[in-house]
């Protein structure tokens, strides 16, 4: 199935995402030097792919399904549990974007870094393995095929109107690899 099938890749690149999160916190701990431009970067690529790409496309396209057409045990799995999750990693992004905002290089920031950016890391790793091995084969399972040929079509659609923003998102997600990994 195309949705989940780019889901999953989506998944797969978050995934290296957290790795280089978490050298850089690494890094901080030890004491090296932070760049602000990298640290706005990640930041940038969990709001923009992580959130907007990716989380759009579960939220609007393949959630939305599963609700509207199964009803109970999805409502409660997707609201209760997938949406929750989405919601506290933007809580993460936005916390970790106002110490950037106001950086001055103080222990304090560095902690406050570390402390986001490794929770939003962590929420991430454990809510990917949940949508990977329970979410996304649930909505395989139970929603028609009909609507399963219109989610492809949906998210064929979504991905050609922002293949630009990818793109430009995964060459920084190479840049950081190369740097921090």
């Amino acid at each position: 199935m195309y949705c989940i099938d780019v889901l999953l890749e989506e998944h797969n690149r978050i995934t290296e995402f957290i790795q280089v999160a978490r050298n850089v916190c690494c890094n901080i701990i030890d004491g090296n030097s932070i760049s602000l431009d990298d640290l706005n970067k990640m930041l940038s690529f969990g709001k923009v792919y992580a959130d907007n790409l990716h989380h759009k496309k579960e939220e609007d396209i393949l959630f939305n399904a599963m609700v509207n057409e199964v009803g109970g045990p999805a409502q409660k799995m997707i609201n209760n549990g997938m949406l929750v999750e989405h919601n506290l990693g933007r809580l993460y992004l936005s916390e970790l974007e106002k110490v950037l905002n106001n950086y001055n290089n103080s222990t304090q920031n560095k902690l406050q870094i570390i402390t986001n950016l490794s929770a939003y890391c962590d929420l991430l790793e454990r809510h990917i393995v949940k949508e990977n091995q329970v979410a996304y084969p649930f909505g395989q399972r139970t929603l028609s095929v009909q609507t399963l040929e219109r989610l492809d079509s949906e998210t064929k659609q979504f991905e050609d109107n922002t293949q630009n923003d990818r793109e430009h998102y995964l060459i920084i997600l190479d840049e950081l690899k190369q740097k921090y990994c």
